[in-house]
């Protein structure tokens, strides 16, 4: 059956530890217990934790946590080795990296999502003749939470832009970072206006769509009239696809409460519009970001 072959696939993504020898991974007890916490600079340890954790692991044969991705690993001792990145106090949950993930790859393998990930990236299409200007891989040319371009994205349209004649000439300047003029910024920034813009309209929902749904998809969770307060809110239709996809109009009727097996439904719904709303509000803030430096740029120019 397809529904058990999601189950055991789900298992597998979201329960297994890698192990170097089978890609499916194993099962550790305990170890899967674990909530994530996204490896970032601001995690590792202070200087009086990391001195007295590293003269621990030496002492016992370990490898030093600071210089890990994730923090637990199969190791020589045939055992599976867990990390603790501070020092816990008695109460406080104790939180592992599994990996450097952005969060619709944490919403794929393990269903939830990141108020804030250090490591979240929003990408938007690019033709080929973008991606193979350079030599950045694919995956580094993404847009920052906070609407900033990567450097990777930066660079390769600077060079993008510039004719293929000039290409060679000033590919030094644009590997290390630097801006070629005013004109190439300017041409860059107002690309990528267009490109966000393009990619909003082609989306079927706008944030104020996602945003109001979000607030229906969190009150239906505590009310007593999951159908009422759908069509107070306007989403009564989609309220509706939802109930028939899943075939459930008998269990959403009157004023009972949506059954365990739908609110499990609604919450992953809640999820995927979070995701879908945080991205368009990225391309938004990168909107933002590049009209302000098309507005700033020509006032430095003349200033200096």
């Amino acid at each position: 059956m397809f529904k058990s072959w999601l189950w055991a696939f789900a298992t597998v993504s979201s329960r297994t530890l890698h192990i170097a020898w089978d890609e499916a991974g194993c099962l550790c007890p305990v170890g899967d217990l674990f909530n994530y916490a996204a490896p970032d600079d601001d995690t590792l340890l202070e200087d009086e934790d990391t001195a007295e954790l590293t003269n621990y692991q030496q002492k016992n044969g370990m490898t030093n946590s600071s210089e890990r991705l994730t923090d637990g690993g199969y190791e020589d001792c045939n055992a599976y080795c867990l990390y603790a990145r501070k020092n816990y106090k008695k109460g406080e949950q104790v939180l592992l990296a599994y990996g450097t993930y952005t969060n619709l790859e944490l919403l794929e393998h393990y269903g939830f999502l990141l108020g804030e990930n250090p490591n979240e990236k929003t990408f938007i299409e690019l033709d080929l003749d973008i991606c193979s200007v350079g030599t950045w891989p694919k995956d580094s040319m993404y847009i920052h939470p906070n609407g900033h371009p990567s450097f990777a994205l930066l660079c390769a349209l600077r060079l993008w832009s510039t004719p293929t004649n000039r290409r060679k000439a000033v590919s030094h300047q644009v590997y290390s970072g630097s801006m070629l003029s005013t004109e190439n910024e300017m041409g860059i920034m107002k690309w990528l206006i267009n490109k966000c813009e393009g990619t909003l309209q082609q989306l079927p929902t706008t944030v104020e769509f996602d945003d109001s749904l979000l607030v229906l998809l969190r009150t239906i969770q505590n009310s007593s009239n999951c159908r009422a307060d759908a069509k107070r809110s306007g989403f009564e239709q989609e309220f509706a696809v939802f109930l028939r996809f899943h075939r459930a109009e008998q269990d959403c009727s009157g004023n009972s409460l949506l059954p365990f097996r739908l609110m499990r439904s609604v919450e992953r719904w809640e999820l995927a519009v979070q995701w879908r709303c945080n991205y368009k509000k990225t391309l938004k803030k990168c909107i933002s970001y590049c009209e302000g430096l098309v507005h700033e740029l020509p006032l430095q120019l003349n200033q200096q």
